[in-house]
């Protein structure tokens, strides 16, 4: 053993911190991963549920490379009752966000064709005509408005469902389910019994697609079922966090929402600068906190050394986005809004083969409302003082739970 190795083995551990399920209002960011930022790069937590403890890296590079590393393995998490944030925990075969490679790329092509930048370009004009409906309904029933029920809510589901060909029958529904399984306000029995009916309808209407043509998302999967490329567990476990998506959407722009109508210098950035209004977006994706706490973890599949430390082979190791896209040695002023910060290499919708799948669809969902929202409606404004705007509550997705409006 050389003597440099000694020294990583030898450094004493972090101590081990409980990270309570935390209720915040607005966009604060959370302080108790404030504080795990400060005390170092490799930290150790312990969260509300689940078993253990689990290493926490919360730095640009080192998220990027324990997401990027293929000795830090999703699929080995399937087997463990790992320290975590959600109540329930039951991964089903299939499922992206437990793959490795080769297997990941083998499920991810069943979807990709319905996820490509050609094939958002094709749905842009049939979104906007979804999204201009609803808020033709707003203006046409005046102010107030809560803009979340009205607007932010249904048309990230109607799209999603739209691109996943789930019948306008089946709609509501589908979203009483996927609303529920990403609470944790009923628990693990309420939580299992939406996954189920969800779960029991995918595989109905992929069986009802079998050899399908068409370019829907449950199409795609009945026509790689019948091919032999996936199977139709597989398939199902594919499906399900892709029809849940659209919740993040509608969360994400609620925050975003908010920042832009109670800071007035980003709306004055917004109407005066409509050609840097990409730049704006992606620095308010760096910056809202889009969840509670940690995703999903990993597990170490040799030994790696990290910043001193010796991550042995069967550990857990949770990545935080949300503190990587506060690292201030890549972001100077982190906790500041710079609409014209450049470069910015935020991480919000994940790195390297995890890359949020959905990532394209969610930049067009998000150009379209708050554009449209903005430009259509003059004045927009909150019709409550932002301390009233209530949040939502016992969510692993953070946002406001309702945001009336006027203008």
């Amino acid at each position: 053993m050389t003597e440099e190795t000694t020294t990583l083995t030898g450094q004493a551990p972090p101590p081990v911190r409980d990270w309570p399920a935390l209720d915040l209002d607005g966009t604060e960011f959370d302080p108790v991963l404030a504080e795990l930022m400060r005390e170092g790069p490799l930290t150790r937590i312990r969260l509300p549920f689940g078993e253990g403890w689990a290493w926490l890296a919360t730095r640009h590079d080192d998220v990027k490379l324990i997401t990027n590393d293929p000795r830090f393995s999703r699929a080995e998490v399937t087997g463990r009752q790992v320290t975590r944030m959600a109540p329930h925990f039951k991964p089903r075969p299939g499922s992206l966000a437990f793959a490795d490679q080769p297997d990941h790329n083998r499920l991810r092509k069943a979807v990709a064709g319905a996820f490509t930048v050609r094939a958002m370009k094709r749905l842009r004009p049939r979104a906007q005509e979804m999204l201009d409906a609803l808020v033709e309904g707003v203006v046409r029933d005046g102010p107030p408005a809560e803009l979340i029920e009205r607007v932010l809510e249904p048309f990230p589901i109607a799209l999603v469902s739209e691109v996943m060909g789930v019948p306008a029958a089946d709609r509501e529904r589908v979203h009483t389910w996927t609303r529920q399984i990403i609470s944790t306000s009923g628990g693990a029995e309420a939580a299992d019994r939406a996954k189920n009916s969800l779960y029991g309808w995918i595989t109905d209407t992929i069986r009802s697609r079998a050899g399908g043509t068409g370019e829907d998302v449950y199409s795609l999967l009945g026509a790689a079922v019948t091919r032999g490329d996936i199977s139709e567990t597989e398939a199902v476990g594919l499906a399900g966090p892709l029809q849940i998506g659209g919740e993040a959407v509608t969360h994400n722009c609620g925050q975003m929402l908010c920042l832009l109508l109670t800071r007035p210098e980003l709306r004055q950035w917004w109407h005066e600068r409509p050609e840097a209004r990409d730049a704006l977006l992606d620095e308010l994706l760096r910056f809202i906190p889009h969840r509670s706490s940690v995703g999903l973890a990993r597990i170490a599949l040799e030994d790696v050394d990290l910043h001193g430390h010796r991550i042995r082979a069967g550990d857990p190791v949770y990545v935080s986005y949300l503190a990587a896209n506060r690292d201030p040695d890549v972001f100077p002023e982190p906790d500041r809004i710079d609409p014209g910060r450049a470069p910015n290499p935020h991480l919000a919708l994940g790195n390297g083969p995890h890359y949020c799948t959905g990532a394209v669809l969610a930049r067009l969902q998000t150009e379209l409302l708050l554009g449209t929202l903005l430009d259509r409606l003059p004045g927009l404004r909150l019709a409550i003082p932002a301390d009233q705007v209530e949040w939502r509550r016992r969510t692993m997705i953070r946002g406001p739970r309702t945001l009336p409006c006027t203008w």
